[in-house]
């Protein structure tokens, strides 16, 4: 009888069922994804789940026991080497099956096996929400911890402002003392204009003279011709 036993013999035997699912264990940790019928996914994600959990202890023991599940060499290094270190600080659920339709000639149920961290899209939204829930789980203690660390942040945060007007009320202050030393200057300034005054004094001058000269010459050409006369 097999009451209670709940493994999928996927119509095959023992040794039939053992070697399709080490090929596609193989062809998953090879490709990183692989597509077959919804049962054989299933089946296989029993299969190779605990394999890869197993590479995480990279010793002699753990090669042994994964190769003889495996039987290929080059799977097993490339499972200790890459894809170890890819899964190390997930603690299980290393594949995802996404369902694909029916298969148009015996309208078997499709789906695609793909190991969760070597899809960037997925991988994204895991990471934030992983952030999430590690922001969720601080307790209250943490809390008041950070609360009390950031008053007096926040309380040197208002007085900085203060200081900021103080400031900004002494600007003025000094604008006006330094606007007040033009003002002496302006009234020396006259001083300094003396010397232009001066010259134009000269300036007005110089025609009175010229106009001068013409007048002391005509009389004495008057003398001449009256003595020609």
């Amino acid at each position: 009888m097999r009451h209670g036993k709940k493994v999928n013999h996927l119509s095959r035997t023992d040794s039939h069922r053992r070697a399709m699912l080490a090929n596609m264990a193989s062809s998953l940790i090879l490709h990183k994804r692989i597509t077959t019928t919804l049962a054989k996914a299933k089946a296989l994600r029993v299969y190779v789940e605990p394999i890869i959990t197993k590479s995480k202890d990279d010793t002699t023991h753990s090669r042994r026991t994964v190769f003889s599940y495996l039987q290929n060499k080059e799977v097993v290094s490339i499972l200790f080497r890459d894809v170890a270190a890819k899964v190390a600080s997930r603690p299980g659920g290393y594949t995802r099956i996404l369902k694909m339709g029916n298969r148009l000639g015996d309208n078997a149920s499709m789906a695609l096996i793909e190991l969760v961290d070597y899809n960037e899209i997925y991988t994204s939204g895991d990471v934030a929400a992983a952030e999430k829930k590690t922001t969720r789980r601080r307790g209250s203690k943490a809390k008041k911890a950070e609360g009390a660390a950031e008053a007096p942040k926040a309380a040197k945060a208002e007085a900085a402002p203060v200081e900021e007007e103080v400031a900004v009320d002494e600007a003025p202050a000094t604008t006006e003392a330094t606007a007040g030393a033009p003002v002496a200057e302006v009234e020396t300034a006259p001083v300094a204009e003396a010397p232009v005054a001066e010259e134009v004094a000269v300036a007005e001058e110089a025609p009175a003279t010229e106009e001068a000269a013409p007048a002391d010459e005509a009389p004495a050409t008057d003398d001449a011709d009256e003595k020609k006369a």
